[in-house]
């Protein structure tokens, strides 16, 4: 074991929401969703709600998150609200410094910004969005996180080309920044470069073992705003009354996943009856992947999500996960926040 790894205590929930369109609902709709979610979440305890960032997908309703950020911390009491992420490589690290100081401002102490190498999208939403210029390479990536996290800071050397530009507003408390990655790609520059890291357990079915984590503390440097790693997980979680419950419920969000995956196909989130016929058209070949998504999910009770939740904190010495929950019916996913929080003592 990493001798860099510190005692844990007890584990804390949080919530990364991807904005899923509840009930062939619309995408405005999905969003009104997010806020009530977030309400609630405030309400039952949870630590910190980060919204994903989405374009051209079908099924996802938020490729703006730090709209929403704005929007949920106003309309919230305590809980901290940020990005679970922005997809840095489609953007200018000096608009978005200038965005993430201006919500710290108007919502000292509560904001985080976590970003990330994806997309969120296919080709065409990337070339799209970099119109009329190219898309920025993705070998640009560590330079520019590097470079954002340093003009939240102040901390530009000075002689970078960009070192007299002020950062407004001057005064705000920079938000508390994390790097989100599903492999460990991001970990050791997450590392030494001062971020926290949030691994995503819920993004693809690879293995990802425990020792990226220790890569990312082995190779962490201290910043102004962060003296120690500072390590997550991200974990789909699927909780009900009853395992059978929830393993039917899941069935939405595990074919939409295989779907993707398997054929490259981007579908609106199916109903679990539609998912279930679905299911029934693919051959044992693709039951087979479809069972890796499925196996990669956190399922059941309350109890049994919590043993689940508590082994994966143990695994990899954590003491957060963030909880990404996709239904198909908006009641589905409150009750599974609702489940957990009075599993864990939370509300």
């Amino acid at each position: 074991m990493n001798s860099s790894r510190s005692p844990r205590k007890p584990l804390t929930l949080s919530v990364t929401d991807q904005s899923p369109i509840h009930d062939n609902g619309s995408s405005s709709q999905a969003l009104h969703n997010s806020v009530e979610l977030a309400k609630l979440c405030d309400q039952l305890g949870y630590h910190r709600y980060w919204f994903a960032e989405h374009h051209n997908s079908p099924g996802y309703a938020c490729p703006a998150p730090e709209i929403l950020i704005a929007h949920v911390a106003q309309n919230t009491d305590r809980i901290r609200v940020g990005s679970g992420g922005v997809m840095l490589t489609h953007y200018s690290p000096t608009k978005v410094a200038e965005t993430f100081r201006m919500l710290s401002a108007l919502n000292p102490g509560r904001i985080d910004l976590s970003i990330g190498r994806a997309p969120g999208g296919d080709r065409l939403a990337t070339q799209a969005l970099s119109w009329p210029r190219q898309p920025i390479a993705s070998d640009l990536y560590p330079q520019q996180a590097a470079t954002l996290i340093s003009m939240l800071h102040d901390e530009l050397p000075t002689d970078h080309p960009f070192a007299p530009v002020r950062v407004i507003p001057e005064d705000a408390i920079a938000p508390e920044t994390w790097m989100l990655g599903s492999s460990g790609g991001s970990a050791e520059l997450a590392g030494q470069l001062g971020y926290g890291f949030v691994l995503a357990l819920f993004i693809n079915t690879h293995e990802r073992s425990p020792e990226i984590l220790d890569h990312y503390r082995a190779a962490f440097k201290p910043n102004p705003s962060r003296q120690q790693p500072e390590a997550m997980l991200g974990a789909a979680v699927i909780c009900a009354p009853t395992r059978e419950e929830a393993e039917t419920i899941a069935r939405t969000r595990t074919i939409w996943i295989h779907t993707a995956l398997s054929q490259g196909k981007i579908i609106n989130l199916p109903s679990p009856e539609q998912a279930a016929e679905l299911y029934e058209q693919l051959n044992e070949l693709e039951k087979s992947r479809y069972g890796k998504v499925l196996g990669n999910t956190i399922i059941g009770t309350p109890a049994d999500c919590r043993e689940q939740l508590e082994a994966q904190a143990a695994q990899y010495q954590v003491d957060e996960i963030s909880v990404v929950c996709v239904t198909y019916h908006l009641k589905d996913r409150l009750r599974s926040y609702r489940l957990l929080a009075e599993e864990f003592g939370m509300a």
